[in-house]
């Protein structure tokens, strides 16, 4: 099987895609083979690679790819979680998927409409340049129909108070594109954005606690990936601040599925976002977002309360300026010495090994 590798910028890691079609189809069977795939990795240097794709064409008339995101978790090769989803990736996989063959060569202007497997999104991400070792987009979340607000509250409210250790707070538990639990930092004690981004382990700590009560207000494994969380508040000279977690540990910037996810919850009324964005004054059209990694934006367009019993609606998000980097292809078995050299070329690539 070739395996290839692409980087998305202000990703954590790199994603590591395959062709589904040449995989097993029962989840048991497929997991065993992704566990093997990911102990060759790991000795040609990639364990930091976390991030799996699955693609193949897709059958269904309105979609080009079929895509399946596989969280790897830190601690052994077998560890993982399918619950989620992954924009980063999702760019990842449509830039290798093209580069294989698998898709036509991407050009100016083309969109490539991709089918989310893990939890049925429609995400179509429009080329907007193409360079010779990768590519850019603006990518856009679409509804099938419009998602009335309610459905995209879990826990059923726009706030839900947790408790982790000494923590006792409020988070907003949101679904869109991933679900995120979001909290104001400053309930936390970190004042301005300055303090959020020089935070260190005691404030990464304290988040992946309140991400696991998050996880068991929804049922979830509370060793898992999902939800996601991150600490908001104003940000200098306009819009949210954002501080992520990932697997492990601080997000570089803020997942693509973050940025979503967050200009979603400004638009519902009482969410933790909503909140801040009427306070700095960024409650409508465009949200900048300051991440440790730089500012980013995005647009989610809804519908007004009374479009949908009474509530507002989700409707689609976009953002522009994505990068993809495709980093190499390699044959994953079965591995010579050789084939380890150009695995840990392709890593070398992402500045890992």
């Amino acid at each position: 099987m070739i395996g290839h590798l692409a980087y998305a910028a202000g990703s954590p890691c790199p994603t590591f895609v395959l062709d589904a079609g040449r995989l097993p189809r029962d989840d048991g069977a497929l997991l065993a083979h992704l566990a093997e795939a990911r102990r060759y990795l790991v000795s040609a240097g990639g364990a930091h690679v976390l991030k799996i794709a699955l693609v193949e064409p897709s059958a269904h008339p309105m979609f080009d790819l079929d895509y399946r995101f596989v969280q790897a978790l830190p601690g052994a090769p077998d560890r993982f979680d399918l619950r989620g989803s992954c924009g980063h990736s999702i760019l990842s996989a449509v830039v290798a998927a093209a580069r294989s063959g698998m898709l036509p060569r991407l050009v100016p202007g083309a969109r490539i409409r991709v089918q989310v497997l893990n939890n049925g999104d429609s995400v179509v991400c429009e080329v907007d340049r193409v360079e010779r070792d990768g590519a850019a987009f603006t990518v856009t979340f679409v509804q099938s129909a419009p998602v009335p607000f309610g459905e995209l509250l879990p826990a059923g409210a726009p706030r839900t108070p947790l408790v982790a250790g000494a923590d006792r707070t409020e988070v907003s538990l949101v679904v869109s594109a991933n679900a995120y639990a979001f909290v104001d930092a400053r309930e936390l004690g970190v004042p301005d954005q300055a303090a959020l981004f020089g935070a260190g382990d005691e404030l990464l700590g304290r988040l992946e606690a309140l991400r696991a009560a998050a996880a068991g207000r929804l049922g979830w494994p509370s060793d898992g990936a999902f939800p996601k969380i991150a600490a908001v508040l104003p940000a200098e000279g306009g819009g949210i601040a954002a501080r992520a977690v990932t697997v492990p540990g601080w997000h570089p910037s803020i997942a693509l599925t973050g940025v979503v996810c967050l200009g979603t919850a400004v638009r519902i009324p009482g969410t933790v976002p909503w909140r801040i964005a009427r306070e700095n004054g960024a409650d409508t059209g465009l949200l900048e977002i300051a991440t440790t990694g730089g500012r980013t934006a995005v647009t989610a367009v809804t519908a007004a309360p009374g479009a949908a019993g009474g509530e507002g609606a989700l409707l689609w998000a976009t953002v522009a300026r994505k990068s993809v980097t495709f980093q190499g292809s390699f044959v994953l078995t079965p591995l010579s010495h050789l084939q380890f050299e150009e695995v840990a070329q392709c890593l070398a690539l992402s500045g890992a090994a």
